[in-house]
């Protein structure tokens, strides 16, 4: 039998995680829609893809969860839904702010 994470800094982690994932996946949809009413198919298919992935991230984050609630102090990025170049810019800054700052601090 696994050993329970309810109660941990795990679970707590895990669920950071899991809104930030389903956040993104949510924001790229967004800006998906921008790309192609901007006419740039080929980029509103890379941020489809993305929404994608991170649907899939967010999936891996949700299966350790183990039901119940979880509270969560976290500052997320409202952002907004802009042209085309500002969409990318805000999605490298979200994307670098993981792999920098937020997944290094749940170690």
């Amino acid at each position: 039998m696994a050993k329970s994470i309810k109660g941990t800094q795990t679970e707590i982690n895990l669920m950071k995680a899991f809104a930030g994932e389903s956040q993104a996946r949510m924001r790229y949809t967004y800006f998906a829609s921008a790309a192609k009413k901007e006419g740039l198919v080929q980029i509103s298919k890379i941020f489809e893809e993305t929404a994608a992935q991170e649907k899939e991230h967010g999936k891996r984050f949700f299966k350790f969860l183990e039901g119940g609630e979880v509270e969560i102090t976290e500052s997320f990025p409202a952002g907004t839904i802009s042209d085309t170049l500002t969409n990318l810019k805000a999605a490298a800054t979200g994307e670098s702010y993981e792999w920098s700052d937020l997944y290094p601090s749940f170690a």
